[in-house]
């Protein structure tokens, strides 16, 4: 008598599919942006992706913090001055200007916007170099190449593309040099920004890109750029990791942006960085910021100041003291008179240099400018020899 095998029946459990592991998975951002202190300065339990920066990064962070702002408001009073033609503030963001440049080594490269006059006094070039464009001149005032800083761009998103190519050079040419390329809210708008970061990604450039979230694009709030959830999530549509952080959270911000740095330089391509943060001052003195946000909004954000709850959250940990920040109080002051007086000195232009580096071959319109502002200094000249 032949037996036969009884049938197993599946269970309800076995007969599910396996689901497929979401590729997208390890590009997302966290829901919640990144915090290791809370708006107090006090410590919040640090996810196991950012541990915290040792203490000596953060008190050098809040030594450039603290200077870093004291230029920023010696530059703004310079313009009302009449000493710089423009200035773009980024009084509140001085988180993330620092840290960008403290999660660096001095051989990347920083591709900045107009306002990033502090993240480039914080890397070591020259004040009067770095205002010098905002001053008038033809030139940015330092040397790129030397400096491995690229001008500062004030079409939007432009040195995102410039960031890509420069990262992907400098890893075709085997170095693990690393780009990162300050970009704003309103930029990730533009076609260059996604642009750059889809070659990036394709190519596996080493380059972090950090958006300094910051609610306004001049006078246009975040709610007319974008419906997604954050402007992180625009990485993942191209294969990029990406991040949010608070970006008025020193600890968090020098964490988040090392970690970022860390994974362009070990060959595995972008990274892509929200900081969410605020321009305490207007988009630039030629900017009525009132118009379009009221009081209110800036005054719950000054609760947030990062250069204060840097130092609080230092005390506590006994790394700052009084003494400690009387000094960088002392050493930023120094810093602000120097720059004044520098800045005071009246610079020797020759008007003629106007008609230069406009065209390769002058228009007859640019000649006949030209021989109009010669006749007027010669006249001048012949008028002064007369008195």
């Amino acid at each position: 008598m032949t037996t036969t095998p009884a049938v197993r029946r599946a269970s309800p459990r076995s007969r599910r599919k396996a689901t497929p592991p979401d590729p997208a998975k390890p590009l997302l951002p966290a829901t919640e942006p990144v915090r290791l202190l809370d708006p107090t300065g006090t410590p919040l339990p640090a996810p196991a992706d950012y541990p915290e920066p040792p203490v000596e990064a953060l008190v050098e962070m809040y030594r450039r913090m603290v200077v870093g702002r004291r230029f920023d408001v010696q530059a703004t009073a310079l313009t009302k001055q009449g000493r710089l033609a423009v200035y773009p503030s980024s009084r509140g963001q001085e988180a993330c200007q620092v840290g960008a440049v403290l999660a660096l080594r001095e051989d990347d490269w920083v591709f900045p916007t107009y306002r990033e006059s502090m993240a480039l006094v914080s890397r070591g070039i020259d004040p009067v170099e770095v205002l010098t464009l905002l001053r008038g001149d033809w030139h940015c005032g330092y040397d790129p190449a030397a400096r491995r800083t690229a001008p500062q761009c004030t079409p939007l998103a432009t040195q995102c593309v410039h960031a890509a190519g420069l990262a992907y050079g400098e890893a075709y040419q085997g170095r693990d040099t690393v780009a990162l390329a300050f970009i704003g809210d309103g930029a990730t708008s533009e076609g260059d920004f996604h642009e750059g970061v889809n070659f990036a990604a394709v190519f596996k450039a080493p380059v972090v890109y950090f958006v300094q979230n910051n609610k306004y694009a001049i006078s246009v709030p975040l709610s007319r750029q974008t419906a997604a959830p954050s402007l992180a999530y625009k990485g993942v549509g191209y294969g990029v990791p990406s991040e949010q952080v608070d970006g008025n959270d020193p600890v968090a911000v020098l964490a988040v942006l090392t970690r970022a740095v860390q994974h362009a330089r070990s060959g595995k391509g972008p990274f892509l960085i929200e900081a969410h943060t605020y321009r305490m001052e207007p988009h630039t003195n030629a900017d009525d910021a009132t118009r379009y946000r009221d009081g209110a909004e800036v005054e719950a954000w000054r609760d947030r100041d990062p250069v204060a709850r840097l130092e609080t959250y230092l005390r506590a940990r006994g790394a700052l003291d009084d003494a400690g920040v009387a000094a960088v109080a002392e050493e930023a002051e120094a810093y602000a008179a120097d720059l004044r007086t520098r800045m005071n000195a009246q610079p020797t232009v020759d008007p003629m240099s106007l008609f230069e580096h406009v065209y390769a071959e002058p228009t007859p319109q640019l000649v006949e400018q030209r021989e109009l502002v010669r006749a007027e200094l010669a006249a001048a000249q012949d008028e002064e020899g007369e008195r």
